[in-house]
């Protein structure tokens, strides 16, 4: 394979990663958080972080439009939901592992 091809696939990969979770919008980022540890804000920030390395000037705010397809404002207000008391708490004894 060559570096051009595993490049490739791996964007495609991304894209269809991102295109996954627009899917799911049911799923939380607290849930994502519980069950895999990362989340859409992470890969956000991963995102930017990648931009950074390359000196591609984006801010996280474009960097979670990537990965939210919209303002993340706007997501959070269409569909982030309030964290149930159990969510919290599983959240909250991962972070303690950490």
């Amino acid at each position: 394979m060559t570096e051009q091809q595993r490049l490739e696939l791996e964007a495609a990969a991304f894209r269809r990663l991102v295109a996954h979770l627009d899917s799911r919008k049911d799923v939380q980022n607290i849930d994502l958080m519980n069950l895999s540890g990362f989340c859409r804000n992470c890969l956000s920030k991963w995102y930017k972080a990648a931009a950074d390395e390359k000196q591609v000037d984006i801010t996280l705010d474009d960097a979670r439009e990537v990965v939210y397809g919209m303002p993340y404002s706007e997501w959070k207000t269409l569909y982030q939901k309030e964290a149930s008391a159990e969510q919290s708490a599983a959240f909250a004894k991962e972070k303690k592992h950490d």
